[in-house]
């Protein structure tokens, strides 16, 4: 038997699943990633932590497997995407915490971006809006802020990748700078038409191009693991942001095939195939995974808060003592009487781009009780959903396509019944749910096989796909659209000056 092992570095927790051929987990291990708060609206990881975690879940999820390295065929990272880390290359420490891609305080850096008249130029080589969201200013922060770190990376020094680089950096003993198409693609340096750096931007941001890492495709050889780490040498196969991967993982190979990610943020992707389409609506375009050297694209909406509202409900108003009883909580009232919550904790994403936005809950009156506010809560991550969804489609038929007909979902938040009704409910077409919904380590499981000839294409890949529940729309449109109306009504408050 052949095994494929996956690493998913994600923003609250790091995990690692065995996969056989068949994309069936094997075994699986998970630890927590501690979360640091420096400021309100700074969100910082430690490095070495993420690197500690992820590697004692891949030893472990071998372990459960009772397989050894030796075992697996190659493996593949999948990662929180603009999440940026700058390390010293002789030592291989950092120089500073991780800044994570919720983090905020490159939003003065990107204003001047847009007051200078960049925004057009940026989006038009990155497909990306001028936002603090992705790596660029946050690279252009350390440089400018952690002292000696900007001469360090002058001298050549330094080396800055997001996870993935951080990662084979550990895995490799220094020996792989490297990164793949659709995390370069987050960082707002990264000419997505060309697949470089962009000499034009890496000047703009004050950035030594010294510092990047090379960029390959995301199945592609990224070099092998040391032996010690695992126990045997692997081969390092398949690289992608975890957003791009679970649009692997999702089979949706085609132009038109749509899926969304219910974890810390929502994240939903169409595959444009080789057709850059800039989005009239708020939208990004962004690399999808690239199998090889040809440019593939996808339309992305990314909302900051989804998954994490929940977090919030147990740790902030302490409503639940687990995310799991969300569901029970919020389905002991018949709907949420009238209460609109707007989780907009570290501002609004798209299709808004509100980054000043702060969260809201309106509609209380003495009747309202926490279930209310729990289902209010649950429900927002469907309306923002939808919201990105409506973009979506209209960008799709506006450059001749046809709006997405169905939905695949997956992600921690995708196994909510209650949410995912009410998701179809809203959108008004069905939404899957795969057999497997840790489509984000699939993928990149599944790019790690094409790289080592497991898979014969993604054909091939496409066969393993399977559904495990459609969830119809019950609700009339009528009423959908009005609910529609009133969050984007809810989403006016949480925007007012």
């Amino acid at each position: 038997m052949t095994y494929l092992l996956a690493l998913d570095q994600g923003t609250s927790s790091s995990r690692s699943i065995v996969f056989d051929t068949q994309g069936r987990t094997v075994a699986q291990a998970q630890l927590e990633l501690p979360q640091i708060y420096p400021r309100p609206g700074w969100v910082e990881h430690d490095p070495r932590e993420i690197w500690r975690t992820q590697l004692a879940t891949a030893r472990e999820a071998l372990a459960k497997a009772g397989i050894g390295a030796a075992d697996v065929r190659a493996l593949g990272i999948t990662n929180q995407r603009e999440t940026t880390v700058l390390w010293n290359r002789a030592t291989g420490e950092p120089v500073h915490h991780a800044i994570v891609w919720q983090d905020r305080r490159a939003e003065p850096a990107c204003a001047q971006l847009r007051e200078q008249g960049h925004a057009a130029a940026i989006q038009a080589k990155t497909g990306l809006l001028v936002d603090a969201y992705f790596s660029g200013t946050k690279l252009q922060w350390l440089l400018n802020e952690v002292p000696g770190a900007r001469a360090a990376a002058e001298r050549g020094e330094l080396a800055f990748g997001t996870v993935d680089s951080w990662l084979i950096w550990q895995l490799t003993g220094g020996k792989r700078h490297v990164t793949d198409v659709s995390n370069a693609s987050r960082t707002m340096l990264f000419n997505v038409h060309r697949n470089q750096w962009d000499d034009e931007l890496l000047a703009l941001l004050n950035i030594p191009r010294a510092l990047m890492p090379e960029v390959l495709p995301s199945a592609a050889d990224f070099g092998r693991t040391d032996a010690e780490v695992l126990g045997s040498a692997i081969a390092i196969g398949g690289v992608a942001g975890d957003q791009q991967s679970a649009l692997f993982g999702q089979a949706c190979f085609s132009a038109g095939m749509a899926k969304n990610t219910y974890g810390t943020g929502c994240f939903m992707l169409m595959h444009t195939g080789d057709s850059f389409q800039t989005s009239r609506n708020g939208l990004l375009t962004t690399s999808a995974a690239q199998p090889n050297r040809a440019p593939e694209y996808a339309l992305e909406g990314s909302v900051f808060v989804g998954g994490a509202v929940v977090q919030w409900l147990r740790d902030g108003l302490r409503a639940i003592e687990h995310s799991g009883q969300v569901q029970q909580l919020a389905e002991s009232v018949p709907d949420s009487g009238g209460v609109m919550m707007v989780p907009a904790f570290t501002g609004l994403g798209a299709p808004y781009w509100k980054p000043d936005a702060r969260g809201t809950i309106t509609g209380i009156t003495r009747g309202t009780t926490l279930a209310h506010i729990a289902r209010a809560a649950l429900e927002s991550i469907a309306y923002q959903s939808a919201a990105l969804l409506s973009a979506m489609s209209r960008d799709a038929t506006a450059a001749g396509g046809r709006p997405v007909s169905e939905l695949r979902v997956d992600g921690g938040a995708c196994v909510n019944d209650l949410l995912m009704q009410f998701q179809a409910d809203l959108l008004g077409i069905p939404v899957v749910r795969p057999a497997c919904v840790e489509t984000t380590a699939l993928g990149a499981a599944f790019l790690a096989g094409l790289s080592s000839d497991v898979y014969a294409g993604t054909d091939e890949i496409a066969t393993l796909w399977r559904a495990d529940r459609r969830f119809h729309p019950t609700l009339g449109r009528d009423r959908a659209e009005a609910l529609m109306q009133q969050w984007e009504h809810a989403v006016r408050q949480a925007t007012a000056d």
